[in-house]
């Protein structure tokens, strides 16, 4: 697929081929759907206090986490709303399912996963998450197959990166084990990688002092904490696109071919890799009217939910927001979509 980038979307410009195919698109995904009564769309006093499952600190996830809370604040969805910090996608929906979140951020092939175990909605697609495999420049790994017979961090394991990490290997040939010294063989059997289950600061740290060689993360670009690893080593970012065709076989369609442009990272190239989308999820007794305003800030007010560092990579297209993998659409989101593409 071609490369994801683009501004962020905005609601006027669209060519009319496009907007006919938006609401053919609505048409098709809401057919069945009650229209709205007229009294659902007056103003909706705010809800109480609002929190929205994010992610690790000096990730996307907990970046927008944070500036989707200060936005429903701002524009009077919720009293009060915060961000959490939390280990990612599979975290996140624990706690959405807890009622600790209101809303939660989750990798779209994780959320379809536990779909078959939990209930929950989607508001829309927010953002591309780019799968990340960093090593030490000098290391010698210049592609998946050299992984093999290396210590890998492959995510937090409450997070998206560690499903998506293990479906990456498994579509490589590569088998796991964990890297523990009374569970590890030694020598590891071929095609075998040493599993560390870390997350993104961990994982960055044993980068450092060398007890991992490679370490998978799925995020935003550019995410901050692999900035600050970047500014002081030399890092490389191994091309994983080729593996696309057989995690679309074996897992479903929820991966595209998205590039890091060159320079996210200080000294690394562009560099081609597995693209999977984010969704904002919520629970399913979630109220329809919040439900509504929340998806307004998403189609009206995207310019707030970008973070600084990437503004012209990460973005929120209309077009795109009602394509949740799936998970179906809060009734309330469904409302706020057919009333903003008319």
């Amino acid at each position: 697929m071609a490369d994801r980038h683009a501004p962020t979307g905005q609601r006027t410009g669209l060519p009319a081929t496009r907007r006919t195919i938006l609401r053919a698109g609505l048409a098709a995904g809401l057919t069945g759907l009650a229209l709205p009564s007229a009294a659902a769309c007056t103003p909706a006093p705010p809800a109480d206090a609002l929190k929205v499952a994010g992610g690790e600190s000096g990730g996307f996830y907990l970046e927008f986490a944070t500036l989707l809370a200060a936005s429903l604040e701002r524009h009077g969805v919720a009293r009060t709303a915060s961000a959490l910090e939390t280990g990612g996608s599979l975290d996140n929906m624990d706690r959405l399912a807890s009622g600790e979140a209101t809303l939660a951020i989750s990798l779209s092939d994780a959320a379809a996963d536990r779909l078959r175990s939990q209930r929950m909605l989607a508001l829309g697609k927010v953002y591309e998450n780019y799968l990340h495999c960093v090593v030490r420049a000098d290391s010698g790994i210049t592609g998946p197959s050299d992984l093999a017979g290396r210590t890998v961090a492959v995510g937090d394991p409450r997070s998206g990166t560690s499903l998506t990490a293990a479906r990456l290997l498994a579509a490589a040939g590569l088998a796991t084990v964990p890297s523990s010294a009374a569970l590890r063989p030694n020598p590891l059997p071929p095609k075998t990688v040493a599993a560390v289950a870390l997350g993104l600061n961990q994982g960055l740290a044993a980068l450092r002092d060398g007890t991992v060689e490679a370490l998978f993360w799925s995020g935003g670009v550019p995410t901050a904490a692999i900035t600050a690893f970047a500014g002081a080593t030399r890092v490389r970012l191994l091309d994983l696109s080729a593996l696309i065709p057989a995690l679309r076989s074996r897992f479903g369609a929820f991966y595209d071919r998205v590039l890091i442009r060159e320079d996210s990272y200080a000294g690394v190239p562009a560099t081609w890799t597995v693209g999977v989308a984010n969704l904002l999820l919520c629970r399913e007794d979630l109220a329809a009217e919040v439900a509504r305003s929340a998806v307004g800030l998403l189609l009206e007010h995207s310019g707030e939910l970008v973070p600084a560092a990437s503004r012209g990579v990460q973005y929120l297209s209309p077009e795109t927001l009602i394509s949740t993998a799936g998970v179906p659409l809060h009734p309330g989101a469904e409302e706020a979509y057919r009333t903003f593409h008319g």
